[in-house]
């Protein structure tokens, strides 16, 4: 991993950028310093310290923090001791660091938030992967992610949601119609608002059906995915059926680890759950730093 990660749609100088500027209050009656580091560590002062999980995880942002830290000193020695992706066990070091000690201690939250943050999601997201796999069934469905994010942060979020393991669902309003109940309210039926939505020349149509009625109307109209939503495995399996492969399918809705094995032995192509993004705990991460 070099310094010269990016990441399709996120700016990683302005996220740096504004983390640290809302951290040091920058714009603010009295802001823009870190009062602690400024009054008590000596302006040449250097640290050496070791970032290391204290949970087993599955690593997510190392390069966002290595930004962090270069922003505020530039000469900063870095080594990565893992990557992103990697599994970690309990115990086990991310990143090494040498430099200015006001610095790394003024960007050491920033950097912190953020791995715990992403390796929380992309751990979840790895459990969920083992636990779908869980039994040998349907080892080609695939584990998506949802429009459940925090706002500002989706594109970090569902980068995470990759490095544990899992794929990423459309990346917003844009790249895909995904047609729901109360699209189909206004519109009167599902065959309406698929037809609207074919007719409106959208390509890729992901249609929500929670009843076995509604699967045929929704193909008919040109559909180009169902999502099969809050249906128990019974159900599921009978809608896989009736589908026959015309589209791929997606379960969704209320599972979770004790039920996602089950879901996706139905044989749909996709299991969605929000909660990879919207609940994920955070990674237990810390920083010790050693005087020079």
């Amino acid at each position: 991993m070099s310094a010269t990660w990016t990441l399709p749609g996120f700016d990683l100088d302005a996220f740096v950028r504004d983390t640290l500027a809302e951290d040091l209050g920058a714009g603010l009656k009295g802001g823009g310093r870190d009062v602690t580091s400024e009054s008590v560590i000596p302006a040449d002062a250097r640290f050496s310290g070791v970032m290391d999980s204290r949970d087993a995880i599955r690593v997510a942002g190392l390069p966002i923090a290595m930004a962090f830290f270069r922003a505020l000193d530039p000469d900063v020695e870095i080594e990565l001791l893992a990557g992103d992706g990697d599994a970690v066990a309990p115990g086990g070091n991310l990143m090494r660091l040498t430099g200015n000690a006001r610095a790394l201690l003024t960007a050491e939250r920033s950097a912190l938030n953020t791995v715990q943050h992403l390796s929380g999601i992309a751990t979840m997201v790895r459990a969920y992967v083992d636990a779908m796999r869980d039994g040998g069934n349907n080892p080609d469905c695939i584990l998506l992610d949802t429009r459940k994010t925090i706002p500002g942060l989706r594109v970090l979020e569902k980068y995470a949601v990759r490095m544990g393991g899992g794929s990423n669902h459309r990346m917003g309003l844009w790249d895909a119609a995904m047609i729901k109940d109360n699209h189909v309210l206004v519109a009167g039926s599902v065959g309406e608002a698929v037809r609207r939505a074919v007719e409106a020349g959208v390509r890729e149509i992901i249609c929500e059906v929670d009843r076995i009625d509604q699967i045929e109307p929704a193909l008919e109209a040109g559909a180009t995915r169902l999502l099969l939503d809050n249906m128990d495995p019974a159900t599921l399996r009978e809608a896989v059926g009736i589908v026959a492969r015309r589209v791929p399918t997606e379960a969704s809705g209320g599972i979770d680890l004790a039920t996602i094995a089950a879901k996706a032995a139905t044989g749909v192509d996709y299991v969605s759950v929000g909660r990879l993004t919207q609940s994920a705990p955070a990674a237990d991460i810390g920083l010790d730093f050693t005087p020079l």
